[in-house]
Parts: C-alpha cells; structure tokens; sequence
C-alpha cells in the first residue's frame, strides 16, 4: 500500500502520543500521556504522520537542530497492525532525504530496544557513544550516527 508522509495537523498529535504511551521505547520507560504530548510539542521539532489509505500507521519527530547544531531524530513509531511492512524504514528514509543538504542525522536509542538497534544498523546508523543511565537507571542511550551522502 502506498505510504504518504506529511507534515502532522494539530489533531495528529495526540493519536501519537497515544501510540508512544503503548510502545517502547516509552512503555518501559513508564512515560505518561503528557510527558509523551510535551516531547511532540517541544520547540523547535518537526512532527511528520505516515498514512496508509489514509489512515495513521506512523510517525516520525524531528529536530533539525537538534544535536551539536545537527538533525537529530528524536522519536519514531509504528502503529501495531502497521508493523513488519516497512513503514518504520520508509519514516527513515523520509528523513534522511529530508537532511541529506546537512549531511550528517543523529538518534538516540535505548539499549534495551534491540528491534530498533537493529533497523537503525540495517539502514546504515554507526555507534558515537553511550550515555548510561541517562532515562532509567540502568540503561544506557546508545548515540547513533549516520553521514548522509
């Protein structure tokens, strides 16, 4: 089906920070309703809705100054019955297309969210650090970069 990626209405906003309150990273991390609709409406960010036959099946929240002056990719989900179809990646895609002018995109990603890990290396993402018990004791945020040509 195809995808069509948008820049999110103000009525988008809470059905994902709805889907961020059932999903990890921020399941686990036990944030609420309005910890997840703050982060959305920080300053500054860019939120972008995936749609599938019109329907919201994603999104992605961007920060196009985000780290050290850089785009930083500051949260991303998949709706659940949008999952496995490559949604996830498209969302990517669609960002680094977005920053390949700047050349560099950065995200954070919880050490105990291994799916993710393993599409942000998929898609070409190298580790730049580590900072440990930064949201929850115990767990790290690995730093991931990756140069846009």
């Amino acid at each position: 089906m195809p995808l069509e990626i948008t820049p999110a209405a103000p009525a988008d906003y809470d059905w994902c920070a709805r889907l961020m309150t059932s999903s990890d990273p921020w399941l686990t991390l036990g944030r609420t309703l309005p910890d997840c609709l703050a982060v959305l409406h920080r300053p500054g960010a860019e939120l972008y809705l995936a749609r599938q036959e019109n329907s919201p099946a994603g999104f992605v929240l961007l920060a196009p100054y985000g780290f050290a002056g850089s785009p930083y990719l500051a949260a991303i989900a998949v709706a659940p019955a949008a999952r496995g179809q490559n949604i996830g990646s498209e969302l990517l895609a669609f960002a680094e297309r977005l920053y390949t002018p700047r050349g560099h995109l950065f995200l954070l990603v919880s050490s105990f969210n291994h799916r993710a890990q393993a599409l942000y290396r998929r898609r070409g993402y190298q580790s730049a650090g580590e900072i440990k018990d930064y949201l929850a004791p115990g767990t790290s945020e690995l730093i991931l970069h990756k140069k846009l040509s």
